[in-house]
């Protein structure tokens, strides 16, 4: 099985040095700066990407960062840089073009590569995958719910229908509240449907257009 492939954005040579011992069993790429990764992401493109701050050229790296996911869009990207304030490293890790994970120079290796298996395995077209799936059974249980709700409304709205019938009485409202374990609101705006489709008559409940007092 081929290696995965990392791009590194990093202009300090002792810094990729340490990235080539500590990742040999990758198969890496360098950049020097975000003018030359984009020119070399369409060559060869990455399964992962770390993204220095501080670039050759006065280039800095987070300016790129929407164009590497615009390029990239299932690509994980972790930002490695001693030259971030914290409200800086939080705006890289928000919004919809952001990076998965920031580490802070100088660099922990072994927080490095447990963070690179990570990413590997849980980000990109997986995370994608899963965060639809995740969509698809919420809108499911959502139907499944509103189903069970309308259902519920329905057949106690019939049961209202054959109480108020066999009685002349005024409906009382905490009665039937008692009786199908609802509140007094639920029961009155049960009542109010069933004027407006003209299954009861108005008379039965004069309230029903201003309820407030039964409220």
């Amino acid at each position: 099985m081929q290696a995965p492939t990392i791009l590194i954005i990093e202009d300090d040579d002792l810094q990729y040095e340490i990235y080539e011992e500590a990742l040999a069993k990758y198969n890496l790429i360098r950049a020097t700066n975000g003018t030359e990764a984009l020119a070399e992401i369409p060559k060869h493109r990455p399964d992962l990407l770390i993204l220095d701050h501080v670039l050759s050229k006065g280039e800095l790296g987070l300016d790129f960062l929407p164009e590497f996911k615009e390029l990239l869009p299932f690509v994980p990207i972790i930002i490695v840089s001693g030259a971030l304030e914290v409200h800086q490293q939080l705006k890289a890790l928000q919004g919809p073009r952001r990076a998965h994970y920031c580490l802070t120079k100088p660099l922990d290796i072994r927080a490095l590569r447990r963070t690179i298996e990570i990413a590997l395995k849980e980000c990109g077209e997986r995370e994608a995958v899963r965060q639809f799936e995740a969509l698809e059974r919420s809108h499911r249980i959502d139907a499944l719910d509103l189903f069970s709700r309308s259902t519920d409304r329905l057949s106690r709205q019939n049961r209202i229908l054959d109480i108020i019938g066999k009685s002349r009485q005024r409906p009382n409202i905490s009665a039937l509240a008692r009786e199908f374990n609802v509140a007094r609101r639920t029961i009155i705006r049960d009542l109010q449907e069933l004027i407006r489709r003209g299954q009861l008559k108005p008379e039965v409940y004069p309230e029903w257009e201003n309820p407030a007092e039964e409220e």
